[in-house]
Parts: structure tokens; sequence; C-alpha cells
């Protein structure tokens, strides 16, 4: 008799009980060398790559403008102090990539105020928190890491989203193909 009273009273309680609250989607895979998590809420993208360079090494090849134009692109404008340009571009008459350095800390990070693709005109003028990380990982080796975050709600963003957790990839890969291959050749 106490059994089924006792089962009454829990799922009285469990129907009464606020939802649980949903675990946060998270997806992970790599591209070429690089590792990305993807994480749906809060949205947020983390990359990860290490690279055969020391930190000095690729330091340089991020705060200045024959470092970035070793790896990113043909073009470059880095100033590398709060306020400064991080930014980069094709050639004439195309857009800029990159954004704003809101902090450094030599040697072991760099965070930018990031611009999307032009496609993306919405995320490209609120822009996103892109927090690049520099940490030893051995003899002659560097582990890069990207978290990107600050993403807002809508489609414009869900599809910036979904294009950076590849793009970001690509760039990261172009990072360490710098330094296991050598410079980019431009043409």
């Amino acid at each position: 008799m106490f059994r089924p009273v006792l089962a009454a009273l829990a799922l009285s309680a469990a129907a009464l009980a606020p939802p649980a609250p949903a675990l946060a989607q998270v997806r992970s895979f790599d591209q070429g060398h690089v590792h990305v998590t993807a994480t749906a809420d809060p949205k947020r993208l983390d990359f990860s790559v290490t690279v055969p360079a020391t930190v000095d090494q690729v330091w340089d090849a991020f705060t200045t403008v024959a470092g970035l134009t070793s790896w990113l692109a043909p073009q470059a404008d880095v100033d590398p102090r709060p306020g400064g340009k991080w930014e980069v571009s094709f050639g004439p008459g195309s857009s800029t990539a990159g954004g704003a350095i809101e902090l450094v800390q030599p040697k072991s990070l760099i965070a930018i105020a990031a611009m999307a693709p032009d496609r993306f005109p919405t995320v490209r003028r609120e822009r996103t928190d892109a927090v690049f990380e520099f940490e030893p990982a051995g003899a002659g080796a560097t582990t890069v890491r990207l978290a990107q975050t600050g993403w807002k709600q809508g489609p414009e963003w869900d599809q910036a989203y979904a294009y950076l957790a590849g793009g970001n990839a690509q760039l990261l890969e172009a990072l360490y193909h710098r330094f296991a291959v050598g410079p980019m050749a431009w043409k």
C-alpha cells in the first residue's frame, strides 16, 4: 500500500520541479592540425594548434607586418598596443580583416575586437572578442589558443558563427603551415 502512495508522491514532486537546464551543445572536431570546439550556449568558438616555432617566433608572426604577411595575407597593418590595428587585406580593393587590439600581454596574449567578413555587416560592425594566447609547448614549439566570444542572437550572427568555426581554423592552419613548411609566397 505504501509503495503506490510513494510512487504517486514521487511523480507529483517530479511534475512540480522546475525543468533541469539544458546542457550546452558542444561540437569538437579537427581541421588539419587545428582542434576546434564550438559551444552553442553560450556561443563560443575555441581553437588550438601547436606550431613548430618558439613563442618569440610566433609572437613576431602576430605582431609585425613582416610576420603577418608571412602567413596570413599579402598586406598587413599592425600596431601591437591597445587601440592599435591588427588588420590584413589581400590587395587593392579588397576589404580588411582583423580588428582593433584591445589588450596586449607581450609574448602571451593579444585580445582583438574582431571584424567579421563583409558578408556579415551587423557582426562586422558590432564585433566579437577574439583572444589569442601563446604558450610554450616544449623545445621549439608553441601552442596558440584562440577563444572567440561576444556572439549575439539572430540569423546573421548564427551564420557568422558557423562560417568562422571553419574560417578561423583555416587561419590557424595557415600559421602552422608557415612554420612547418615556410612563409607564404603571395602572387
